[in-house]
């Protein structure tokens, strides 16, 4: 009889697509779209390794252009104090904000691409803004800082583990994989021969993708800070990893707990239902009435 192989065939498909459907809908809707994207990474310029970050990339982009000789130190020290003040105003926001905008179609060759390069952010007009501002507090030669396109490179596309892998193909198919992972479930439920049974087991199959998913992404951290080059802040890379997969593990652990809670509601309902043991008094009192 097919029923019970085709039924087993079609959970097991369900439970593979639920991992996978989870990260199509994130490379579709929080990667490929351009505003949620920036959304996204909107909230890192309040994270003080992104500001670390910024403020060393926008220093030394400008003290390799001025020559200020025995003054460097004294220099070097206003620009970097500029900076790191510039990055707690609103401009800097709106100036990350712009930047990330501009930046996301390299994401986008960087994820989809092992070889797209690197993702980095250009840092010209936090640049232009910080020159002004020394130029008004008489710092020498501030009027000749050149705003050149300054960038602070957050990480290689080399370096993005498992994301760079099928990333395309994962946004292409979008919505249709978790769809896809209902209807097989369904389907293999409809056909089961013992229903609540499935129910449970692919419950469990979910919850373990759920799991498999939320830890793909801590081993993913690490793999894609471990690979950094020497020049790439590691603590900003973090921050800015940890932004772009919040959604995605959370994700991870939501399937997990609906999973469990969902095969522990089913296997709670089995027991209930299950027809209960005949007691010792009944069965005495039935071999009374033999006797």
């Amino acid at each position: 009889m097919l029923r019970r192989p085709l039924s087993a065939v079609l959970l097991v498909l369900a439970c593979l697509l639920v991992p996978l459907g989870a990260l199509s809908t994130w490379a579709k809707y929080e990667i490929q779209d351009a505003d949620q994207y920036v959304a996204t990474m909107a909230p890192l310029a309040s994270d003080p390794d992104v500001r670390d970050a910024v403020a060393g990339a926008v220093t030394d982009s400008v003290m390799k252009e001025i020559d200020v000789g025995p003054l460097r130190g004294t220099v070097e020290s206003f620009v970097r104090d500029a900076v790191r003040s510039f990055t707690r105003t609103e401009a800097f926001k709106t100036a990350w904000t712009a930047a990330n905008r501009a930046a996301h179609e390299a994401v986008q060759d960087a994820l989809s691409d092992p070889d797209g390069g690197a993702v980095s952010i250009d840092l010209a007009p936090i640049t232009e803004r910080v020159k002004r501002q020394l130029a008004a507090d008489g710092v020498p030669f501030a009027g000749s800082i050149p705003v050149t396109h300054t960038e602070v490179r957050l990480m290689e596309s080399s370096d993005l583990g498992p994301f760079g892998k099928g990333f395309h193909m994962l946004q292409v198919a979008g919505l249709w994989l978790p769809v896809a992972a209902v209807l097989l479930a369904a389907a293999g439920i409809l056909l089961a021969v013992h229903r609540r049974r499935a129910v449970i087991r692919t419950a469990l199959g979910a919850a373990l993708g759920g799991a498999v998913l939320a830890v793909a992404i801590m081993v993913g951290r690490g793999l894609t800070l471990d690979d950094l080059p020497k020049d790439v802040s590691r603590a900003a890379a973090g921050a800015v990893y940890d932004a772009l997969t919040l959604t995605l593990s959370v994700a991870g652990w939501v399937i997990l707990a609906v999973g469990l809670g969902v095969a522990l509601a089913a296997w709670l309902l089995r027991r209930r239902k299950s027809p209960a043991p005949p007691s010792s008094s009944s069965n005495a009192g039935r071999a009374e009435t033999a006797d």
